[in-house]
């Protein structure tokens, strides 16, 4: 599997152990876990063929994600990464490859309220990231009806302790006081704890067959408005969440020229709103997860408020699980 270095990289490597496989990662730094180790990257042909060799399944998570960036960066890691990995997994014989991809790459803008997985279409994402993810899941499933298995999993907003995405942008923000409330903060959300995700990642190798040609999207299925997912990470870091909003439409124009001008200057951190963030953050973002949990035969463990409390622990302890 690759990204493994990740924290829902490690839990799934982790897990699928656990499940009596025996695991292989590729990735470009150490993970630190037991299994078989490969230091590599996914653009890197040798690497990803002496990878391949000799498995049975495939579960790609490397990517690159962030709020910014050139394009040709998102083209050459997550859509030519993706194929590099998926010719080399035909070749090598491999029967079953899971992408994890990203709800996002089926985004407009518009609110999903209680739907299933809709199409990838990188015409109407909003950001780099959604686009690559959205391309490289297209060439993902047209493989469907080989001899090797194919299917996209689209785990959303996934969370929990050591998570360096979303956990740590909001906590950092928190601390210096830049967080902010967009709109009323009413809108709506799924997330996925990530043992939760790991665990339907890894349901879906046993369920390959079944699965076949299909996306699916991976959540907690326990929707809260914004604030409160918010208000919630932000305790189990001892943090209060500031009552201070920003009107939606100005976030909106905000994020537009931030967009604008992190662009004109290349710049590579992370700035401090976009358009598509405050979208997201405004907009409500929920799905019907009968048709996951009926294929994969899978449903979540760790509830989102058991979730918060072992986030609240690790923090306290500062170790990982």
């Amino acid at each position: 599997m690759t990204g493994a270095s990740g924290m829902l990289g490690r839990s799934v490597a982790q897990t699928i152990e656990r499940n009596g496989h025996t695991v292989t990662v590729l990735q470009r730094r150490p993970s630190g876990l037991t299994c078989a180790e490969i230091l590599g990257d996914i653009t890197d042909h040798q690497g990803i063929q002496a990878a391949v060799k000799g498995q049975d399944a495939i579960v790609h998570l490397a990517a690159k994600v962030s709020p910014t960036g050139r394009w040709s960066d998102f083209w050459d890691v997550n859509v030519e990464g993706t194929r590099n990995l998926l010719e080399a997994s035909r070749q090598a014989g491999v029967t079953r490859f899971i992408y994890v991809s990203s709800p996002a790459v089926a985004s407009s803008g518009a609110a999903h309220v209680g739907t299933s997985a809709l199409p990838a279409d990188p015409s109407t994402t909003k950001t780099h990231y959604a686009r690559s993810k959205a391309e490289a899941e297209q060439l993902v499933l047209t493989q469907s009806g080989s001899d090797m298995l194919v299917a996209s999993l689209r785990p959303h907003l996934v969370w929990g302790p050591g998570d360096e995405q979303l956990v740590a942008r909001i906590i950092g923000r928190a601390a210096s006081g830049s967080l902010r409330l967009i709109g009323s903060g009413a809108a709506l959300v799924d997330s996925t704890y990530v043992d939760n995700a790991a665990d339907a990642i890894a349901a879906s190798l046993e369920q390959a067959e079944i699965i076949d040609g299909r996306a699916l999207v991976i959540s907690n299925g326990e929707p809260r408005p914004v604030a409160e997912l918010l208000r919630g990470l932000c305790h189990a870091a001892g943090f209060e969440l500031p009552l201070r909003g920003v009107p939606t439409w100005v976030a909106k124009a905000g994020g537009s020229m931030v967009d604008a001008a992190w662009a004109a200057a290349r710049l590579t951190r992370d700035p401090p709103m976009t358009r598509f963030l405050a979208e997201q953050l405004s907009t409500a973002h929920w799905y019907d997860q009968r048709e996951t949990h009926t294929l994969l035969g899978w449903t979540p463990t760790v509830s989102i408020d058991d979730g918060f409390g072992r986030l609240a622990a690790w923090f306290r302890t500062g170790q990982d699980r």
